[in-house]
C-alpha cells in the first residue's frame, strides 16, 4: 500500500476537525471557567473566610503571594525576555492541560476552575469590569488556546470509558498533540508577543 505524503495543510485541517469534534468538551471548560470567574468576582470575600476557617489560609493571600513572585521574577526583563517567559509559562500549562487529562480529565477541570477564579478575583481587586480591556488584546489569543487545551485534555480522560481503551488513548493522544503543535502553540506565540509588548509599554 502506498503511503500518503505528509501535508501540513491536511494536518492543519485535521487539527480543526478534531477541535470541532471536541467542541462539547471545550464549551464545558469555557462555561466552567466563566462560572468560577463570576464566583471569584462576586464571592471572593466569602470564600476567603471559608478557606481561612477550613484550611487556616486565605485564598487571596495565596493568589497575592503568587502574583508577587511572578512580578519579582519578571522585574527588569527586556521585552524579548518577558515575551519568552510568558510564552514558556503558557505553553507549559497548556501542554499539561492536554497531557494530564488522561486521568479522568481531573487536571483540566481543576485548571479551568482555578484560572477562572483567579481572573474573577483579579478583576474584583484591580479595577473591576472596566479593567477587562487590558486583557483583551492578548486574551483574544491566550484564552482560546487555554480553552482548547483544557477541553482536549478533558476529552482525553474519556478514553477510560471507551470499549477499546488502547485505541481511544492513541487516537486522542495523537489528535491532541497535533492540535497542540499546529493551533495552540501559534496562538500562544501571538499572545506572548502582545502581552510582553503591552507590559513593557505600561
Amino acid at each position: 500500500m502506498k503511503k500518503k505524503k505528509f501535508s501540513l495543510i491536511n494536518e492543519y485541517k485535521n487539527s480543526w476537525k478534531y477541535i470541532v469534534k471536541s467542541k462539547k468538551f471545550i464549551f464545558f471548560i469555557i462555561g466552567l471557567f466563566f462560572v468560577f470567574a463570576l464566583i471569584g468576582f462576586l464571592f471572593y470575600n466569602q470564600l476567603d473566610t471559608l478557606s481561612s476557617n477550613l484550611l487556616g489560609v486565605r485564598l487571596t493571600q495565596i493568589i497575592s503571594d503568587f502574583t508577587k513572585r511572578i512580578l519579582e521574577q519578571t522585574k527588569g526583563m527586556s521585552q524579548l525576555d518577558l515575551t519568552l517567559f510568558i510564552f514558556s509559562n503558557n505553553i507549559q500549562s497548556s501542554f499539561l492541560g492536554v497531557l494530564f487529562g488522561f486521568v479522568y480529565g481531573i487536571f483540566p477541570l481543576i485548571s479551568g476552575i482555578m484560572n477562572g477564579y483567579v481572573l474573577g478575583w483579579a478583576l474584583a481587586n484591580y479595577g473591576g469590569i472596566s479593567s477587562i480591556w487590558k486583557i483583551l488584546p492578548h486574551g483574544i489569543f491566550e484564552l482560546p488556546a487555554i480553552f482548547i487545551s483544557l477541553g482536549l485534555g478533558l476529552k482525553f480522560g474519556t478514553f477510560m470509558f471507551q470499549k477499546n481503551k488502547a485505541k481511544s488513548f492513541k487516537n486522542y493522544l495523537i489528535n491532541s498533540l497535533r492540535v497542540f503543535l499546529l493551533v495552540i502553540i501559534p496562538l500562544l506565540i501571538l499572545a506572548g508577543i502582545i502581552e510582553g509588548s503591552l507590559i513593557c509599554l505600561s
